[in-house]
């Protein structure tokens, strides 16, 4: 017996109807919001770019976009639909009968009353499947329709490089998009013809109607038409081909590939002409013989004919057959990546450097670096921090003329923090707190008393020179989400010591107008944020700032460009200028070799497959109202001209740039990374050589920066003397202001060594070293100095190792990472000096715990078979050549020197525990020079003693101030400047 069949009742049929409706109104609701937050996000999009006047940027690629989406679309909606009415139109009056029409009964009686709107939904469906995507090569299309001319043409085929760079991209994917196209077309087309009855598969009759047939051969003769040209096409891709030893076309690329792609075109137009004349014959014999023998061609021509003669001809007899294409690879290597126009220097290796030498070259002496950056931005956060709301992202190198002097800066701007506000509300957030302030600048080995950075520019206000005027920070490296200006409430510039915060008003033209409630309500889609709307501190004064992080800014702008990792701030006019270097590249130059990107940061732009690559634009932001101004500075390079032409009102002629700003460009420190990693294996001119590798370089191993003796020494090696271990990193690129030998005058460069290639990185001695100049006369200029060929010059490696080895340093590194003390080595820097080199590092310790501050205490210098460890680099300097010219660095004072301004000022108690903490540091570094590592420790316990008592003897003592003297101190936070004792802290 079956069961009762259990009927729903009308109230649950009324529940599961309601709850349908619920979930559709929901679905709707979700679709409304997403389509209106998109909406929303486009709106805001064109009003960003439009306060930046560049909306003819915005609506270029826009506009760039649309129109492949709409013509490939179209044209992919037309092909099908077209083809689907023959198909139509061709249908025969009666179908035969049979089972197969027994089965496509029920879909002729679907669609007897409305075929047309099938077809037209079909089309519909695969046009957007194969339109919409085409959007996306915007930039193909951009730079087709703005090609130029490169002015160089490729080897093998005499095609000018700008064909291969802007017009073969395009036409490859238009070619392999038709050849997809159409084959979905052919395949639908007989499906149709399948449907209509002009085809059947189960009759005796003939299978295919002659229209049916002739519709389908047609289809099929354009198929290979197209299949032709793109086998045309690909032979111009043969310049990039990756078979041989090097990268573009090689001998079997040129040899074996060449040929069977010209017969594959052969091939192809047979397969065209055949499937043409089988329409007036009967069967499919000769299409089905075309494709067969198009197969078998592809096949054996295509790929194993020229893997034969490569294993066979070209492998047994590499280095000369691939001569001539490895010649050909050297050439456009070296123009593609710049490096044809290298000056190539002999650099006479001596150890005759003296004293004189030394004083001929004293601005060199004079703007060594001491301040490693790494170490510095922690000093420069725990000094001038100031608030914990702001903090240091990096720190720059630069250069500015102080006191009449070009000198080498380092320095960093003051940011906002989000992430620290003392209150993280929305109000703080977005309204409060909505920038950072001023920068701190020092010179790069300027040093106090107490090991400090001799701040140029520091502190809340700025104090110093160069002048900030205005030293609001709306714009940074790290600045993410938005910020409201011209509200109802004051934003906070900085809080002073007493807790009172300084209130500001934007002035600035920067961001975008949202007195209105149709933009307020816009942004609040856009960031999902409904405070923008409700607040009652809106006003229609307000402006909205976003997309404030420079490097996000600029990517937003124009996105075609590459951009450099390291954006540095310069101080210019009493403003703060963000500076960023971009690139024009492409994979498209024909024989270049890919760049090796290995010593990248994820966050360069340069880090993708390329091999072609100019550092043409440089692009400014302002940091208060952020206006982006790009600079074309090598108007010679074509892709910046072809986006010049593209985008007219984005780019700005190089000789517009003003004076003060050329004169703080530097030479990208990402581009001089990749040319120098090419230049290792390109420096060398013969075919022959080149093969070899005998020659070849690799850049110098990192001696790296650590803590204390163990993060710095190796293992040596007794034979070789040489640093054992495991593969090192590679030493960065750095930035020195220095005379180069026989230069008139010092300049502004970037350096990098280079030692011999090995496979095992046992060779460490300098084979050259090359540097890119940054001052404005000769700006990009390449120089290699290549060392002696008959005389080992020791690496950086060999000489850190020995730095290491040496009693004096190891003992000193030792007693000073004990009692609660922590040492930091610093960048091992060499600098050329005349036809010698100098080797300089210096030293910093800090206090173990969480706001401890590096502090530069020790310098030590290695020329030759000399080391010495000072404190100052001018003691080490002295200690090594018995007199040097002076640095700029102070060092250690002599406490209760009567001659010092400041502890003149102190009690007598005060002065005389000074000196006895003198006496006895003095004659702790007596013991160390003497060896005697037990009583450098009980001196140095002894100083720290009397200067801790002479610390706490001044707390209490008032001090008395002349009158037109200011005495300055760090405050505990290490802010504002208030009055300090003394001199010398212990080491």
């Amino acid at each position: 017996m079956l069961p009762p069949v259990e009927v729903p009742s009308p109230r649950r049929r009324k529940g599961r109807s309601l709850r349908l409706v619920i979930g559709l109104v929901i679905a709707l609701l979700g679709l409304a919001i997403t389509s209106a937050r998109g909406l929303a996000g486009l709106y805001t999009d064109f009003l960003w770019f439009d306060s930046l006047a560049l909306s003819s940027v915005w609506t270029g690629v826009l506009g760039a976009k649309i129109t492949l989406a709409v013509a490939f679309t179209f044209g992919s909606f037309i092909l099908v639909l077209a083809n689907l009415v023959i198909a139509q139109r061709l249908a025969p009056m009666v179908r035969p009968p049979g089972p197969e029409e027994d089965a496509l009964t029920e879909f002729h009686a679907l669609i007897a009353r409305r075929p047309r709107l099938l077809w037209v939904g079909v089309s519909a469906f695969l046009a957007f499947l194969f339109g919409a995507g085409v959007a996306a090569r915007w930039n193909e299309w951009l730079l087709f329709r703005n090609s130029v001319s490169f002015g160089v043409t490729d080897p093998l085929f005499s095609e000018d490089v700008g064909f291969y760079v802007f017009q073969l991209p395009f036409l490859v994917f238009v070619t392999n998009w038709l050849f997809a196209v159409l084959v979905v077309v052919l395949i639908v087309s007989a499906g149709a013809h399948y449907l209509n009855g002009g085809i059947r598969l189960q009759v005796a009759a003939p299978r295919v109607t002659p229209g049916v047939k002739a519709h389908l051969s047609v289809l099929a003769g354009v198929i290979a038409l197209v299949k032709a040209v793109n086998y045309y096409l690909d032979r111009f891709e043969l310049v990039f081909s990756t078979r041989g030893v090097v990268h573009g076309a090689a001998y079997t690329d040129v040899n074996a590939q060449l040929p069977a792609l010209n017969l594959l075109i052969f091939i192809s137009l047979l397969a065209a002409v055949l499937f043409l004349v089988n329409i007036r014959r009967q069967g499919w014999m000769l299409p089905i013989t075309a494709v067969g023998l198009w197969f078998l061609v592809a096949v054996v021509a295509g790929s194993i004919y020229p893997a034969l003669i490569q294993r066979f001809r070209v492998e047994p007899a590499e280095s000369t057959r691939e001569a001539q294409y490895i010649a050909r690879n050297i050439e456009a290597t070296r123009v593609a990546m710049g490096l044809d126009d290298v000056n190539i220097r002999e650099f006479r290796y001596n150890e005759d450097l003296d004293a004189a030498g030394l004083t001929r070259n004293a601005e060199t002496i004079r703007n060594v670096r001491l301040w490693d950056p790494q170490v510095l931005q922690q000093t420069y956060q725990r000094l001038q921090e100031v608030r914990t709301f702001y903090r240091f992202t990096d720190v720059d190198v630069d250069r500015y003329v102080i006191d009449g002097e070009l000198t080498q800066i380092v320095l960093s701007a003051r940011e906002l923090s989000p992430g620290s506000l003392p209150s993280d509300t929305w109000e703080n957030r977005h309204l409060a707190f909505t920038h950072g302030y001023g920068a701190v600048l020092s010179p790069a080995n300027s040093v106090t008393a107490d090991g400090q950075p001799d701040f140029l520019v520091r502190n809340i206000p700025p104090q110093g020179a160069p002048a900030i005027t205005e030293p609001r920070l709306y714009h940074g490296e790290a600045i993410g989400g938005y910020s409201i200006v011209g509200t109802g409430r004051d934003e906070i510039d900085y809080v002073r010591e007493d807790g009172t915060a300084v209130p500001n008003r934007y002035d600035g033209q920067g961001g975008v107008d949202i007195g209105s409630l149709t933009r307020r309500v816009a942004f609040a889609l856009r960031f999902g944020d409904i405070n923008p709307v409700i607040s009652e501190f809106m006003t229609d004064e307000s402006r909205i700032l976003y997309i404030r992080d420079i490097r996000e800014r600029v990517r937003t702008i124009a996105p075609f460009l590459s951009y450099d990792n390291d954006p540095y701030p310069v101080v210019l006019d009493g403003r703060i200028t963000w500076i960023m270097d971009a690139y024009t590249t492409t994979d498209r130059f024909p024989y270049a070799q890919r760049a090796d990107t290995s010593r990248l940061g994820a966050g360069s732009g340069l880090a993708q497959i390329f091999n072609y690559a100019r550092n043409s634009v440089k692009v400014t932001i302002d940091a208060y109202d952020g206006t982006v101004t790009y600079y074309i500075v090598d108007p010679d390079d074509p892709i910046a001209a072809a986006y010049a032409r593209a985008f007219p009102d984005l780019f700005t002629d190089v000789r517009e740039v003003a004076p003060e700003l050329r004169a703080h460009f530097r030479y990208p420190e990402d581009m001089f990374r990749v040319q120098t990693s090419m230049w290792g294996r390109y420096h060398i001119g013969d075919a022959a050589e080149f093969y070899s590798q005998s020659d070849r370089w690799n850049i110098a191993q990192d001696p790296g920066s650590g803590r204390g003796v163990a993060a710095t020494a190796a293992p040596i090696d007794q034979a070789s003397n040489l640093p054992l271990g495991p593969r090192e990193g590679r030493m960065d690129p750095y930035y020195l202001l220095m005379r180069l030998p026989e230069a008139p005058r010092p300049e502004f460069l970037i350096l990098q060594p280079f030692v011999p290639f090995s496979e095992d990185d046992t060779r460490r001695e300098l084979s050259a070293f090359m540097v890119a100049k940054s001052d404005p006369a000769d700006y990009g200029q390449l120089e290699v100095f290549v060392m002696p060929r008959d005389r080992q010059v020791d690496g950086p490696a060999i000489v850190n190792a020995r730095i290491n080895q040496d009693p004096e340093v190891s003992s000193l590194i030792t007693l000073l990472s004990r009692a609660g003390s922590e040492v930091i080595l610093g960048n091992l820097v060499l600098i050329p000096v005349d036809q010698s080199l100098l080797y300089v590092r210096p030293l910093y310790v800090q206090a173990t715990g969480a706001n401890a501050v590096p502090e530069l205490k020790k310098v030590i210098v290695a020329f030759g078979g000399r080391i010495a460890i000072r404190d100052t680099l001018q003691d080490a300097l002295v200690a090594v050549f018995g007199d040097a010219p002076p640095t700029r660095e102070e060092g250690p004072a002599v406490p209760g020197d009567p001659a010092d301004p400041e502890t003149s000022l102190l009690p007598e108690e005060v002065r005389l525990l000074l000196d006895e903490a003198a006496r006895a540091f003095a004659e702790a570094d007596t013991a160390l020079r003497a060896g005697d590592p037990v009583l450098y420790a009980t001196k140095v316990q002894e100083g720290r003693s009397a200067f801790e008592r002479a610390r706490q003897a001044a707390s209490t003592a008032p001090a008395t101030t002349p009158v037109g003297t200011t005495a300055t101190t760090v405050a505990p936070n290490g802010a504002a400047p208030t009055t300090v004792p003394p001199t010398t802290a212990p080491p």
